[in-house]
């Protein structure tokens, strides 16, 4: 997915920064409003997968101050382990969403520029 979303970015960056003289911006507009939902929809589904995460890593952290019971640390460690991939991918999608939202904006620019 990284690859994904930071390869469609890059390549919008690139159409921006040399846009061709036939471009059909209000195409190139909708093609970018559905990637945006593609992306925003796997942001929210990584969102909820990592808040869970957290919060079970939480719980076990809480279960071990507690009760001191020495096989929660087990269960605490394999929870970090996958708890620090997912906030780094989840950094990495709301990142490029972010910067695909400020393209929608150059995007929209180029349409109305057609429009005049």
């Amino acid at each position: 997915m990284k690859e994904r979303i930071v390869g469609y970015r890059r390549r919008i960056d690139t159409l921006l920064a040399n846009p061709p003289t036939d471009a059909d911006w209000e195409l190139i507009l909708q093609e970018h409003l559905t990637q945006v939902s593609f992306f925003q929809h796997e942001r929210l589904i990584h969102l909820i997968v990592t808040v869970t995460f957290a919060v079970l890593t939480t719980i076990a952290l809480a279960i071990y101050c507690i009760a001191e019971y020495i096989p929660v640390l087990a269960l605490m460690a394999l929870l970090l382990i996958l708890l620090i991939p997912y906030i780094g991918h989840y950094y990495t999608l709301e990142n490029e969403v972010q910067k695909m939202y400020g393209q929608y904006d150059e995007i929209w620019g180029k349409v109305n520029e057609e429009k005049r």
